[in-house]
């Protein structure tokens, strides 16, 4: 077993969600978490910006010695995994494409929303047909003051 920790990071705490999910899942293992709250949120900001953060979070992580990193943003996961995955010195997987999946299989009418970027961006992992082979359609909408919003524990029902 490889004592080292599993780092996991987000543009801000929402990826605790993802640790909570890790750490129940595997009860033994330690994990490094870093939300950058700095600079939250990702989303709004350009592709070129949203690489520079991710490889710069990603350096910050393996500064801790873990053993792989786990990208708990879907903006990262969406924009910048092939960089992360280059720079770091050790496996790296993110959560965009397993939950994308469970959204094309969960959907009965054959449409997926996207809080996020573009259909182009943020929309692109998700597959666009079904187990069943019919065509999924992908809406996304860009909502740059929800995830502000979310993290500070925001209702909008007042």
């Amino acid at each position: 077993m490889n004592a080292k920790p599993i780092g996991v990071f987000d543009s801000g705490i929402g990826g605790l969600t993802v640790v909570r999910a890790l750490s129940a899942r595997l009860p033994n293992e330690n994990i490094v978490y870093f939300g950058d709250t700095a600079r939250v949120p990702y989303g709004p900001k350009s592709p070129t910006v949203v690489r520079e953060y991710a490889l710069e979070d990603v350096d910050f992580l393996v500064s801790k010695e873990v053993k792989m990193v786990v990208i708990a943003c879907n903006t990262v996961s969406a924009v910048a995994l092939d960089v992360v995955q280059k720079r770091a010195r050790v496996p790296v997987v993110a959560v965009i494409l397993p939950g994308a999946r469970e959204a094309v299989l969960a959907t009965r009418k054959k449409r997926v929303g996207v809080i996020g970027r573009s259909p182009r961006s943020t929309a692109a992992p998700i597959p666009t047909r079904s187990p069943d082979r019919r065509r999924v359609r992908v809406f996304a909408q860009a909502c740059p003051l929800f995830v502000p919003l979310a993290e500070e524990g925001g209702s909008t029902t007042g």
